[in-house]
């Protein structure tokens, strides 16, 4: 459970058009101390409007767990980074998670 001693998870998601520029911007987060943990989850179907059409696209999810602190430099460098002209970077904070899990998040992002 979460402990206030302890900052705030936050799980940062955002979908690519391939496994690869996921992967770019995963590792680059790990590297760069921006994220604990980052998991690609490929073969996501999308479908949304753009430009008037409707679309469907097979897409990659990134989910990376980092600090709340950290939000504006894990946006700004996803954005940064990723092909679409605008993508989607959404982020959640977990009510509730495992106290040793958080601590080891806090751990590697510091």
């Amino acid at each position: 459970m979460h402990q206030d001693k302890i900052g705030k998870l936050l799980v940062v998601v955002s979908s690519f058009p391939g496994l690869e520029e996921a992967q770019f911007v995963a590792r680059y987060l790990i590297e760069h101390h921006l994220a604990a943990c980052v998991q690609i989850q490929e073969g996501v179907h999308s479908f949304y409007r753009w430009e008037g059409k409707i679309c469907e696209e097979s897409e990659a999810l990134l989910s990376a767990k980092t600090d709340a602190s950290l939000w504006p430099e894990i946006s700004e460098c996803i954005k940064a980074r990723h092909p679409y002209d605008l993508p989607e970077i959404l982020a959640f904070t977990p009510e509730q998670y495992e106290e040793h899990y958080g601590k080891w998040v806090q751990a590697e992002v510091k």
